[in-house]
């Protein structure tokens, strides 16, 4: 009995693995073909099996071969067994692919990997659902609707309420046809685009109170004319009865008359019976250049000499108001004449700054 060397027995060991290896991998690869088939047939059609078939017959095994001594097939697969340990082989004979429904669920199961960690590149950044833009359409229609109701509702700045009521009463005092100037019949208190003159100077005297009373100068009513001064003036208004200071109608007539004459003149009879020209601010040739850009006079005997222009420019129908503030509250300060400008050419526009500040200096303000 001969003794079996260590080599020999390794040798043994080691090509009864790699068969047992070998018929392990062809019994796992014919369950990987049949289940590769069934799953084909399935989703594809018998057509996706020919190109794994070729390969796998490119692997059978030769007739001539089955013939073979086992010996000889033994030394063949001892020549061509891999280098590497056989259970560190993979899984396929090597040139068989892997089955082709196999290939493309890792391939599918690798692009779902890419598209969760790096999304598609060619796709458009995700657009808001419907319900998310209904909601923030109506969050800012809703902060329109209150930004434009704020702005609506909030209380703007106003003239007084008491000016309301004397542009009506004025209304009524300019309908007298008698408020003009003789004789030169300016009206310049009662035109619809400068009466506004009238209660101007009510609310600058007399905060628009037609019960108003200074003790200090006797004055009474809306206007700053004195009784006595009123009365003289009531004469040529046909008024329909005596001159009543507290009545604001009597006051606005008188008041507009006055104005009228302290802007044109007056023609009056004098005591011995003769007739005196009282000369108006309009008599004055560079009263004229401040008011209509030319010192052109118009002059008539018997008449008071007026502007050859019309006084209708913003800016000249402002310094005429301020003049004639001065001429009719006598020791008026500039600045009184001044804010009554001012509050004149602003009739529209109670909210300007300075209009406000000045109302805060009237009588009867609460500032």
């Amino acid at each position: 009995m001969s003794t079996t060397s260590d080599l020999f027995e390794n040798l043994s060991d080691d090509d009864e693995l790699w068969l047992a290896d070998i018929e392990t991998r062809t019994i796992n690869l014919e369950q990987e073909l049949s289940a590769w088939r069934q799953a084909r047939q399935r989703a594809l059609g018998d057509e996706d099996y020919g190109p794994d078939e070729e390969l796998l017959a490119d692997h059978q095994v030769p007739p001539d071969e089955a013939i073979r001594p086992a010996a000889d097939r033994t030394d063949r697969a001892h020549r061509e067994r891999p280098a590497s340990s056989p259970r560190s082989a993979t899984s396929y004979p090597a040139g068989v692919g892997e089955p082709l429904a196999a290939r493309r669920q890792r391939q599918a199961d690798a692009r779902t990997r890419t598209l969760i960690n790096k999304g598609r590149s060619s796709a458009r950044k995700p657009r808001r659902s419907r319900g998310r833009t209904l909601t923030l359409g109506l969050v800012l229609l809703g902060l329109i609707i209150t930004a434009v109701t704020v702005l609506v509702l909030r209380p703007s700045a106003s003239w007084p309420a008491s000016v309301a009521t004397v542009q009506g009463e004025i209304t009524t005092a300019c309908q007298n046809p008698d408020v003009v100037s003789e004789p030169d019949q300016v009206n310049f208190a009662c035109t619809k685009d400068t009466s506004q003159i009238l209660w101007v100077f009510s609310l600058m005297t007399s905060g628009d109170n037609p019960v108003f009373s200074d003790a200090k100068s006797g004055r009474e009513g809306l206007e700053p004319i004195t009784p006595a001064q009123g009365g003289e003036v009531a004469w040529s208004l046909n008024l329909h009865h005596p001159y009543n200071p507290l009545n604001p109608i009597d006051s606005l007539e008188v008041a507009a008359r006055a104005i009228n004459d302290i802007i044109g003149g007056a023609t009056i009879t004098g005591t011995n019976g003769k007739l005196t020209v009282q000369p108006g601010l309009e008599s004055n040739p560079n009263n004229c250049a401040r008011y209509t850009g030319s010192s052109a006079l118009i002059a008539r005997a018997g008449f008071p000499d007026v502007c050859a222009q019309p006084v209708t420019a913003g800016a000249g129908q402002a310094a005429l108001v301020a003049d004639v503030y001065q001429q009719w509250l006598l020791g008026a300060p500039s600045t009184a004449a001044q804010a009554a400008s001012v509050l004149f050419e602003n009739a529209s526009n109670p909210g300007n700054p300075m209009v406000q500040a000045i109302l805060k200096t009237l009588p009867g303000s609460s500032g």
